[in-house]
């Protein structure tokens, strides 16, 4: 039997793996929009990972995160400052460095490393379910990146119809750790052809997936202004009335391209109005001039400050000649963004805190507003997400359980300059609307605004920085997706899955460790690879000096801590005189 050969590869190389696999996922995203490439950047990773050292699978996994995060939130610096970017990054790579060692435990478990698809299937539940715990934590979480974004518009992303952005990540993730699992062994031909070819069809398959885009109750015939700001960047709403002015010039050129009372609500984005028409007469009258210039009621974006102090984002339904007849307050807003948590223990590290200097309140109601449309005959229930909230799938989701029969999805995006940041979002309001299939409108100050159909097609959009209006007429649609009715057992049976395997991989670790103690790598060294012979005649399982197994597959080189590389019983046999 051959001894074990010290690997060829020095182990600080898949330090490099992993962060080439982080940039290569984020060119799957928007502005990019190489979708295929997030199949490589998880195999990369999973790739990067294949060293038995849970310390180091941590490392790896940090500078995959970092590498991916530093760059696809890069309009956090464009809108703060390098401290805010950084600390931002750097805590979403720690859920990176957490499923990087949790997947070097539960991969020693026998029954995961047997074959091929149950070492890429328990991968991709390990990386979703650490996916979905930086979504919800902390300070309400932060879903930016998801691999499931990266997908709108793609045969994968048709997915979301059937189980949501959790299906489409776990979709992505299985993929990608399936061809990860070729660049880390050396299989036969046929396995090799049998993964490529499993891989191919789970990609395609989600194209088979019907999106019905029909309209179920009537049309509801949307007009929108993208008004633009004289000033990219902060200072964008620093002049009073200005942003409020470009809009209302934009609903009156509006009403210059359609029929004065064709449309039934013209939509303004978040901060459409940077000044509040409830108090200010002056901004209300403005409001209502234009609302009696185009003929139709204007959802309103804009700030309220309450006496008690704080401020809300709202959006105000603005009835011409009435006013506000409707309103929705955000639910979530930003962390560090829109309101500042632990704000007096963060300002002794940066005084970048108190550029937030009024913190946002929460409002408490569903994302769900009440349009009348005389033509129908009725209210059209509005789903009403603001800004970020559109990557909050429970958000949308509870707003079309309430009854929602088309999304608008209001945002300003003027601090974020020529950053991916709005096309990004565009992606996720193009996934949200596969997912509960609802014509989605974004409308944002300064683009990317666009119209989408239920099937996730984007029908108009506008460019970056221009004065621009859209007319559209959306399919109103009150059935009810998978993805809507599964509602939060998909995330649940992905995390609680993740959990057992985790879980069953440390009472495995203690269980060998009762049976047998632990020996020391001779000289105190690291652990080296050895053999146990295995039960029942089996072929032997390569186990480290201190009792934990190593991971393998069939056929298979495999990592120890150290970096030796240890043929399996399979290839020893082979090599047998």
């Amino acid at each position: 039997m051959p001894a074990p050969s010290r690997a060829a590869v020095p182990r600080w190389t898949t330090l490099v793996e992993a962060i080439a696999g982080g940039l290569l996922t984020n060119a799957a995203f928007p502005d990019a929009g190489l979708w295929p490439l997030a199949f490589l950047g998880v195999a990369l990773l999973v790739r990067a990972l294949r060293f038995d050292d849970a310390r180091w699978a941590a490392l790896v996994g940090f500078a995959w995160g970092l590498a991916f995060f530093a760059v696809h939130i890069e309009w956090a610096r464009e809108a703060t400052a390098v401290v805010p970017w950084l600390a931002l990054s750097l805590m979403e790579s720690l859920f990176v460095a957490g499923a990087g060692a949790a997947w070097v435990w539960v991969r020693r478990l026998r029954w995961v490393r047997r074959t091929a698809a149950g070492q890429a299937l328990a991968f991709a539940l390990v990386f979703v379910a650490v996916e979905q715990a930086r979504t919800e934590y902390p300070f309400g979480g932060f879903p930016w990146g998801r691999l499931a974004f990266s997908q709108a518009g793609t045969p994968v992303g048709r997915a979301a119809w059937l189980g949501g952005e959790v299906a489409v990540s776990l979709l992505v993730a299985f993929v990608g750790a399936l061809l990860g699992t070729l660049l880390v062994a050396r299989r036969a031909l046929p396995a090799v052809l049998a993964c490529a070819a499993t891989a191919v069809t789970l990609v395609a398959a989600p194209a088979v997936i019907r999106l019905p885009t029909a309209a179920q109750a009537g049309d509801l015939r949307i007009g929108a202004v993208q008004g633009n700001v004289g000033e990219p960047g902060l200072g964008a709403f620093e002049n009073r009335g200005e942003v409020l002015g470009n809009h209302v010039r934009g609903t009156i050129a509006l009403s210059r391209e359609v029929p004065v009372g064709s449309l039934d609500v013209v939509l303004w984005p978040e901060n459409g109005s940077d000044l509040d028409p409830q108090t200010a007469r002056d901004v209300g009258a403005a409001i209502d001039r234009a609302a009696t210039a185009v003929g139709a009621p204007i959802l309103v974006g804009a700030q309220e400050y309450p006496a008690a102090g704080g401020r809300y984002n709202v959006l105000l339904l603005w009835e011409p000649g009435v006013g506000v007849v409707d309103r929705y307050a955000k639910q979530h807003p930003a962390p560090f963004g829109e309101y500042v948590p632990l704000r007096s223990t963060l300002r002794t590290f940066s005084d970048q805190v108190d550029r937030v200097q009024t913190d946002m309140l929460a409002g408490d109601s569903v994302a769900l507003m009440r349009l009348p449309v005389a033509r129908l005959g009725r209210d059209v229930p509005l789903g009403t997400v603001i800004c970020f909230e559109v990557a909050y799938e429970p958000l949308i989701r509870a707003a079309v359980e309430a009854g929602a029969q088309v999304l608008v999805v209001p945002t300003n995006n003027a601090s974020f300059g020529y950053t991916a940041e709005s096309t990004q979002q565009l992606a996720m309001s193009r996934l949200r609307a596969i997912e509960t299939g609802r014509a989605t409108v974004q409308v944002s100050t300064v683009g990317v605004s666009g119209v989408i159909a239920p099937d996730g097609r984007v029908l108009q959009r506008t460019e970056l920085f221009t004065a621009d209006q859209l007319a559209a007429t959306l399919p109103l649609r009150t059935s009810l997706t998978p993805a809507v009715r599964l509602g939060a057992w998909p995330a649940a049976v992905v995390v609680g899955s993740a959990a057992l395997l985790l879980a069953a991989a440390v009472g495995m670790r203690l269980a060998e460790r009762r049976r047998r103690p632990a020996a020391a790598a001779p000289g105190g060294g690291a652990p080296r690879a050895v053999s146990e012979p295995a039960a029942s005649g089996a072929a032997s399982e390569p186990v480290r000096a201190d009792g934990g197994t190593v991971p393998r597959t069939d056929g298979d080189a495999v990592v120890t801590a150290d970096g030796d590389a240890v043929a399996t019983a399979e290839r020893r046999a082979s090599a047998a005189p």
